[in-house]
């Protein structure tokens, strides 16, 4: 049976399927909208995203779309490994400017649903990672926001050796004090 495990924002859930194996490999039931239903989670996603990432190092987000377009995620690593991450952005809400991780690999098979009000973004541990996820509200890059990964307020302790492989876009992206009061 898939496990589903509230983190310490418990909107933010770590979902691992049993993986079931034999001799050939094994399979996983990934997403059940009646199981995920069964433990509260009745999100229709719209859209599917693959991402590949060269080297280990490489810091994405910390992403988040606006109303009307919001969206949640379901991530899971496809190959590689990620430290994965998750910050209310919710103007109001008790949790705000608190964040949870996860470490997310392709051997394990977890899962991280981040709900919409979250910014999201992770750090590949390892060369040659590739993430799959579901979002449930459709891509609107006019309604897209950001937090900087490295807000000293949030203090994240990012796994990294270096300086991180990141987009100019991520380098601009302000701190959580700077963000306007956003519609989720």
């Amino acid at each position: 049976m898939t496990t589903i495990t509230p983190l310490a924002l418990s909107e933010v859930l770590l979902i691992t399927p049993v993986r079931h194996g034999d001799a050939r490999g094994w399979f996983a039931e990934t997403w059940s909208t009646k199981l995920m239903a069964e433990a509260g989670l009745k999100h229709p996603f719209v859209q599917d995203n693959q991402a590949f990432n060269a080297r280990a190092g490489t810091v994405r987000g910390l992403h988040f779309q606006k109303a009307p377009h919001a969206q949640g995620k379901l991530v899971r690593v496809l190959r590689g490994a990620i430290y994965d991450v998750a910050v209310d952005v919710r103007p109001g809400s008790p949790g705000y400017g608190r964040w949870v991780a996860a470490e997310l690999t392709a051997e394990g098979g977890e899962q991280l649903f981040v709900p919409r009000g979250f910014a999201h973004g992770y750090c590949t541990l390892r060369d040659d990672t590739e993430l799959f996820y579901k979002v449930d509200g459709d891509y609107a890059p006019e309604l897209e926001g950001g937090v900087a990964w490295d807000d000293p307020d949030l203090a994240i302790p990012w796994p990294l050796a270096g300086e991180p492989v990141m987009s100019d876009k991520d380098k601009k992206l302000p701190r959580l004090s700077d963000l306007p009061p956003t519609q989720f």
